[in-house]
């Protein structure tokens, strides 16, 4: 079970720079992205299982020191860019730890299969009639 987003502010980082973003002339001024920084190497919040989870699904994300990065530039406001940076770094932990449902293999029941051929032979006699007879 994955811990709330509140768990992992001690270790997370934020880093703000201007936006291109809807805002006017606020874009010019104001420093509204914001880019969150997680060490998920590091973390003491997760488990090593969950890590290397993790690492499995998104590691190609990753920055060469171990960074997960997320940004967030949709709002003009930067809080609301930090809440909504937030939420998207615990919604990719929270996909990245769900593991997929194992497919069940199955047969075609024997009806299925008789019908298939059934169509099938129908659509040979069909071909067979267009041909010239001899």
């Amino acid at each position: 079970m994955l811990p709330p987003p509140d768990a992992f502010l001690p270790e997370i980082t934020f880093q703000t720079s201007r936006s291109s973003g809807p805002g006017g002339q606020n874009v010019n001024k104001v420093e509204s992205r914001v880019e969150l920084r997680f060490p998920l190497r590091e973390s003491q919040v997760l488990t090593e299982a969950q890590k290397e989870l993790i690492l499995e699904k998104i590691g190609n994300q990753l920055t060469a020191e171990g960074l997960l990065l997320v940004t967030a530039q949709d709002d003009r406001s930067q809080l609301r860019n930090k809440e909504i940076a937030l939420t998207r770094f615990h919604e990719l932990l929270l996909r990245s730890l769900r593991r997929p449902k194992p497919r069940k293999a199955t047969k075609p029941s024997k009806a299925a299969v008789r019908k298939r051929l059934e169509g099938k032979k129908l659509h040979s006699d069909k071909k067979a009639n267009r041909r010239k007879l001899d």
